[in-house]
Order: structure tokens, then sequence, then C-alpha cells
């Protein structure tokens, strides 16, 4: 098999919201491209999507890419290399790696929804790779669409001609062939010499149980063959090739690629940590002089500590991770301890859906029993003694004497809703500390921006935002810089012990009524014991909020009856030694439910 004349090429990625249809769109395309046999897809709705999570949340995770045959009208056969994207927030990174393969997109929006927040933000990303966008219009089957007012806003709002958009419905297949023949006349084709050294771009990879690592490439110039030596530049690696091939979604064999194209190759690599996404791959003996510009590499938000319900798991646990770490290599883990808690990890996420994502394959494909700590963002400390720190755990937080200032990470936040539910989406964005940056309005929808702090956004900004406006708020952000605020750490102690799993940092001004919350919370959860508890909410050595579990008390004075009161008292005080002692060597249960539902408190 020869390599691909490269006009006949079309890379092109699938950009939208969540739930648009995104990979609807893709099995409509394999399907009518005879990528896979009516018999394959029987029965399988977004054939692209592997994960059993992501088949049930329908959402995808992966960013997954498939290579189609197409005979356009024109009689030429083309091959097109279609990536399938996420549209979470989250998971913006594996978009941005996607895009760079490519060098167009098809922009899919919703005809009865319209354009939402992130349908805003993926767009932005193709443009910013120089993307030549296709806008294609979804759903225009359902009674509630409105395909003219929809194109209207995907001028006014992305600025983009939408007066040719293709009107499809990816359920019934209604409008798809039109699809085929616009990537063909209104994609660009790559470019890439075939003669020149090699040089191909690493977009992704993932550990294969059979075959080691397998590496996603897009290859630019050059040739990549079977058995040729190459090197990864960012890490200096050599290997040698084993396999080169694409996938139909099914894994496909071949001896060389060419430029333009996307495929994989396999070469005895034993970790992903090896190989590094963005890298440029080349020649070993004739490298390239200049490396291809890179990604981003995938940094942090959210942190929060993981720990099994039972002990004997941890080395479960860290066996678990290990592997998810194959696969994901923007989850980072370091173990840590925890009075209360035993022996964990503190995991670092791209944000709150990553986490649940994380947390849900912990549990369901090794079978653990995991506690999550509250969330918490990387807050950077200005100490006394001129020097800087990075804090991503409260409990290390440092004495507060020797804190100049405190910067915590803020982000700008756009938020597109229907005009009903503005006031509460504007009162939440102020509760939580944030400041208009303006205020739009598409059609009928309001677009806000807002800068908030993102320390309030983790813990619950997403359930909040869906709660006050019925479902129909969408929301995405990106991180711009640290600023200095009041923050406190504040400690729950329970009779008189600082419980580690629960202490956070908190803004000065919230600190009340977040301490008021747990320590109710608190009270409800942790059974009586012999002798009264004290819960309090603590700041240094301040106390701002306390609540007492009563004692379980003996009847001690059943037995006398009549008599002088004197020997009642007698034997009253006598009960209040024993437990006033009790107290100073008792040793306070906190059952594991108090740990889960007192961090999913609700602010």
């Amino acid at each position: 098999m020869t390599t691909v004349p490269i006009p006949n090429i079309r890379n092109f990625s699938i950009v939208a919201h969540i739930d648009h249809g995104k990979s609807t769109l893709a099995d409509r395309l394999i399907q009518m491209t005879g990528g896979l046999s009516e018999r394959e897809m029987a029965g399988k709705e977004q054939v692209l999507d592997s994960m059993d999570i992501e088949r049930e949340r329908g959402i995808t995770i992966k960013a997954q890419t498939v290579r189609l045959k197409y005979r356009a009208k024109d009689g030429k056969d083309y091959i097109f290399n279609l990536m399938d994207t996420p549209g979470h927030v989250d998971f913006a990174y594996e978009v941005s790696r996607s895009l760079a393969a490519c060098e167009g997109s098809l922009l899919v929006v919703d005809a009865s929804q319209g354009v939402e927040a992130q349908t805003l933000a993926n767009v932005y990303q193709a443009l910013d790779n120089n993307h030549e966008i296709v806008p294609v219009l979804n759903k225009v089957d359902l009674p509630a669409a409105e395909p003219e007012k929809v194109k209207q806003q995907i001028e006014d709002v992305i600025g983009i001609d939408a007066s040719d958009a293709v009107m499809i419905s990816a359920k019934t297949g209604l409008g798809v062939p039109d699809v085929l023949e616009a990537i063909v006349t209104r994609l660009p084709p790559p470019k890439g010499d075939k003669d020149a050294t090699l040089k191909a771009l690493l977009v992704d990879s993932w550990y294969d149980v059979y075959l080691g690592v397998v590496v996603l490439i897009r290859v630019v110039d050059g040739v990549m063959k079977k058995g040729s030596r190459i090197r990864m530049m960012g890490t200096g690696a050599a290997y040698d090739i084993e396999r080169v091939g694409f996938f139909t979604p099914k894994m496909q064999q071949v001896d060389e690629l060419g430029p333009g194209e996307i495929g994989f190759i396999t070469a005895a690599i034993k970790e992903v940590a090896d190989t590094r996404v963005g890298d440029t791959i080349t020649d070993d003996r004739h490298p390239v002089k200049e490396m291809l510009p890179g990604f981003k590499p995938a940094v942090p938000v959210v942190f929060c500590g993981l720990f099994p319900v039972d002990a004997d798991d941890f080395e479960t646990l860290r066996a678990a991770m290990g592997k998810l770490r194959l696969n994901d290599a923007s989850f980072s883990f370091e173990m840590e301890t925890s009075a209360a808690l035993g022996f964990g990890f503190r995991c670092g996420f791209l944000g709150l859906l990553h986490l649940e994502i994380i947390q849900e394959r912990l549990s369901r494909e090794f079978d653990l029993n995991l506690i999550a700590t509250a969330p918490s963002v990387i807050y950077k400390m200005k100490l006394t003694d001129g020097s800087e720190i990075e804090i991503h755990n409260p409990v290390d937080m440092p004495d507060v004497v020797k804190i100049a200032e405190i910067d915590e990470p803020w982000i700008e936040a756009t938020i597109l809703t229907p005009d009903d539910y503005l006031g509460s989406v504007l009162k939440l964005c102020q509760d939580r500390r944030g400041s208009q940056k303006e205020l739009t309005y598409v059609g009928s929808r309001a677009m806000v921006k807002y800068d908030l702090p993102l320390n309030e956004v983790v813990f619950d900004f997403y359930d909040r935002l869906k709660s006050v406006s019925k479902g129909y708020a969408s929301f995405d952000y990106h991180l711009t810089d640290y600023k200095p605020a009041d923050l406190v750490k504040m400690q729950i102690l329970v009779n008189g012990e600082p419980v580690d799993a629960l202490s956070m940092l908190v803004h000065r001004t919230r600190a009340e009524g977040r301490g008021r919350a747990m320590v109710e919370k608190m009270k409800e959860l942790i059974p009586p014991h012999m002798f009264q508890i004290p819960i309090q909410a603590a700041i240094g050595g301040k106390v701002i909020a306390r609540e007492t579990v009563r004692a379980l008390r003996k009847d001690v004075t059943a037995k006398c009856y009549g008599g002088d009161i004197t020997r009642k008292r007698k034997l009253l005080e006598k009960q209040k030694e024993g437990k006033k002692k009790m107290r100073q060597f008792g040793k306070v249960d906190i059952p594991q439910e108090a740990f889960i539902a007192a961090l999913k408190v609700d602010s």
C-alpha cells in the first residue's frame, strides 16, 4: 500500500458543547463511509466512546481518532482523519492537542439550543490553530429547532459566516452526505514534503496490555516507516518502530505513513510517561533542527486526598493509580498520611469532573472503596524571609507569623443563561466573591463574564449554577492569574483535637458561615459517647463556632428512693467526676460516614 497523495487527505476534528451530538455525528460518518459494517455498528451508539463511564454519562473523555475512505462526487477517493473531541471544560487539553493535528473543524451546534459557553471556548481554540471552520447545525428535525435564529447567533457571537451552514440530523442521518462533501470542498488539505527529513507530532499515547505504549502521531514531513529508528526530541530517547498503522476504528497495520497522515506506532516503549504529548518525533540519524511547537502541558488545578476506607486496600490503590496514570498523563499523585484517615494519596486533577471520573474509575475498575477530602487549589505564599512556596494541602500551611501574603488563583468564567435566571446567576457569582466584567445579550440569552476565585468554584459552584438556572446555564472558565487574598486556615476540633482531614483555607469573611455549617453537620454525625464532646471550628486560637454532642448517661440514682437528697447528690457528683476523667482520656470515634458527609457540606 503506497502513501496517499497529500491533496486527497483531510484532517478534521469535531468541536461542540456537551450533548450537541459530536459522537453521534462521528457514528454516522463512520457508517456512511463504510468504516464499520452495519453488523459491527448494530446496537452500539457512540462507537468511539470506548469507556463504560463515557457510555453511561454520554460524554467523551478521551479524544479518539479514526481514518475513513470516501469517494466524492468528483469521482476521486479521499482519506478523512476524524478526531472526536471531548466537550467538557475539564478535558480542554484533550481538545487542544487534537486540534493541533488537524487543518479544519466541523463546528456542531444544536439547532434547538444554540451557541453555549463550551462552543465558544472550543471554537476559539480551533481559530487559534488557524483552522478552517464548517458550521453544522444538528438536530434540525426537532420541533424546537430554530436554524435561522441559530445561524444568526453563530455570526453574532463567534463571528463566522454561517449562511451556508450544513443542516443535519446526526441521529437519523439526514443531511450527513452534505457534511462529507463539505469536508472535501471546504476544508484544506494538509501541507508537507515527502522527501524531507521525518518530522511528526506526538498527539497522544496510551498503554495497551499486549503492545506496550501505543503512540498516536501526525506526520508533518517525511515518511514514518516500519523498522526505522526514531528519536523523541523532548526526552532524547531513541526507539525502533515495530508497528505502523491507523484506526478504522479497528487497528490496521501498514508499512509506512506519509506527510499529512494520522496514525499510530508502537516501539517497545515501557512507560507512557516516556512519551510526552506534543513532543516532536524525528529520524535518529538525521534529526530535524527545529522542534514543532508543542502543547501547554496539562496543569492540575484541583487537589484532593484519596484514602481507602479499608486500610488494607492501600497497596491496591497504589497499583490502581499507577495504571490510571498510564493512560491519563494529566493525573498526578503523591503519597500522604492523615491522622484521621491513615495512608492515602494527594492527587491533582484538571477540574471537578476529572476528579469525579477518576474516583469513579478507581471504584469501578479496581473495586476500591474511597474517601475524598475537601478539594483545594494551589495557593502561593510569600513568606516574611522573602521566599515563595506553593501549597496544595491546607495542613502544610506554615505558621501565620511567617506569612507575608497569600495569593489565590482566579479564573475568568463565561456563563450563558436564559434571561429569566440572570438575577439568580448574578447573585450566585456575587456570593462567591466574583466581580462582573461584562454582560451582553446573545438573542434571548445573557452572556456574563465574571472574575471569580477558583477556591469558590471548586467546591460546588457548578451544581449550584445548574440548580439556580434549572439546568439551562452553561459555564466555561480558564485560569487568569494569582491575586492576594485574606485567607485563613480553619480547623475543626473534636474534643480539643484538630481533625486534619477537615481543615481548609477559607476567605475570612466566609469562615464563620462555613465553620458553623461544618460543626452543625458534625454534631448530627458523631454518635453520643459516655462523655460530652465539644466540636469547634477555630482559626488559630480563636473559636468561631461550637456545638456539643450530649453524653449518654446512666441513671445512677435509680436505686435511691426516699431518704436524704445528699445521697443522690453524692452519686451524681461521683458520676460527674467519672465523666470528666473519661473525657480527658476518652477517644472519640468518628465514623467514616461522618467524614464523607461533612466533606460534602453545602456552603
